[in-house]
């Protein structure tokens, strides 16, 4: 028997699933669970629930608390979530991994695009086929290959399912945070690009606001006694604009300006809201610094007051030591499957920025195949349903033999 025969018979089990595993996708994409759609979410976590119970798993279906955001009109608004859910089994297991995907999507009530659609006999078109419905099936078959394997006893393993992932995970991340400090390495289930590609190293993201007040006055009879926000808030976009090109390859996207009213008032307030991409925390601090700056120079101005809302949720994600180590871990045991398993960096990010923070090694896009995510062309491709799960599986049952690497493990640390 070869080396990797003896995982061959829990990794042929998942071919007869494909039917079951489309089905599914097909359902759960009908679903709507935009992340601002509370009721839609609890439907999503209600179709989740019982196919996981297959798994036969410790199960919590965690609260979260409000967050809060900057409403239109610069009031300080609370933001409900969704609800975390929670899986574990043999947490006492001498390897442990976490295995992380939302269940939230971008796409909310009110749109257009609500469901799916077969493209063609090996490509679906749908609301979160890819992004990242097709992920969480991909979890729960690995994993319930695995839970029939003999290799199960050798690891233990947390899925944390969250419903905040597409506005930056504020809710989830302290949950995110906390497994994954307890964890060997991570498994993220964001999907991977239609040609199987990986993302690598992964920028950092901060969403932030800036409240801007002046004062208001008739723009006839006392427009000299008003301040403009509306104005300061041109002055504000274009240093933030300036920005670009002038810290490493930080980027600072102008997303929304807000404010003003009937345009024979001077406006007293305005809303301007940006992201800010970085490469590296040196980075990410300079750029800290450059917004405070900017934040002084407002408050300088006659009769302006400014304040900052939002923070970097995810620090950068950077292809180096333990996490480039388990990528070619995770490369070789690819071969195994005939699969080219190579990557590539990106400015985008997701959890698996959150786990990197917080010093786990983990790989962010081992779900099914697709692209043009965020969109109504979003699509999976049928064949990696069974495929992606087939190397999950495969990831797990060899760190459950004792074949992932010494390093990896907590006890070596």
């Amino acid at each position: 028997m070869t080396e990797h025969a003896k995982f061959q018979p829990w990794l042929d089990w998942l071919d007869p699933r494909y039917d079951q595993t489309l089905e599914r996708l097909k359902g759960w994409s009908a679903i709507n669970s935009g992340t601002g759609n509370i009721d839609g979410l609890a439907d999503m976590s209600a179709a989740i629930l019982p196919a996981f119970a297959e798994l036969e798993a410790e199960t919590r279906v965690l609260d979260l608390p409000d967050g809060e955001a900057v409403s239109p009109n610069g009031d300080i608004v609370p933001v409900r979530y969704g609800k975390v859910l929670h899986f574990s089994k043999r947490p006492q297991a001498p390897v442990r991994a976490l295995l992380c995907i939302h269940y939230d999507t971008v796409f909310g009530p009110d749109s257009a695009f609500q469901s799916p659609r077969l493209i063609d006999e090996g490509t679906l078109n749908g609301p979160g086929v890819a992004d990242a419905k097709g992920g969480i099936l991909t979890i729960l078959n690995a994993l319930t290959a695995l839970e029939r394997s003999p290799f199960a006893s050798g690891i233990g393993w947390d899925v944390i399912l969250n419903p905040d992932e597409e506005t930056g995970s504020a809710g989830s991340a302290p949950i995110l945070a906390e497994h994954a400090r307890a964890a060997d390495f991570g498994m993220i289930f964001e999907p991977a690009l239609a040609d199987g590609t990986l993302a690598g190293a992964r920028k950092g993201s901060g969403n932030f606001s800036i409240r801007i007040k002046g004062k208001a006055a008739h723009a006839g009879r006392e427009f000299y006694a008003g301040r403009s926000a509306m104005v300061a808030a041109a002055h504000c976009v274009t240093a933030l604009d300036a920005l670009n090109g002038k810290t490493g390859d930080a980027t600072f996207n102008i997303g929304k300006i807000e404010g003003g009213g009937p345009v024979n008032v001077v406006p007293d307030t305005a809303i301007v809201r940006f992201n800010v991409r970085v490469a590296s925390h040196d980075e990410r601090h300079r750029a800290e610094a450059s917004i405070a700056a900017i934040i002084d120079q407002l408050n300088s101005m006659d009769g302006i007051t400014a304040d900052l809302h939002g923070r970097f949720g995810r620090a950068p994600k950077e292809m180096a030591g333990k996490t480039k180590a388990l990528f070619e871990w995770v490369r070789d045991i690819g071969n195994d499957l005939n699969l080219d398993i190579a990557w590539k960096a990106t400015g985008g990010c997701c959890d698996g920025n959150n786990l990197a923070e917080a010093g786990l090694p983990n790989i962010d896009t081992l779900g099914v195949r697709g692209g043009l995510i965020h969109s109504d062309q979003e699509f999976v491709k049928l064949d990696s349903l069974i495929e992606r799960a087939k190397l999950s599986a495969l990831i797990l049952m060899k760190a459950g033999a004792g074949e992932l690497p010494a390093s990896f493990l907590k006890t070596e640390i």
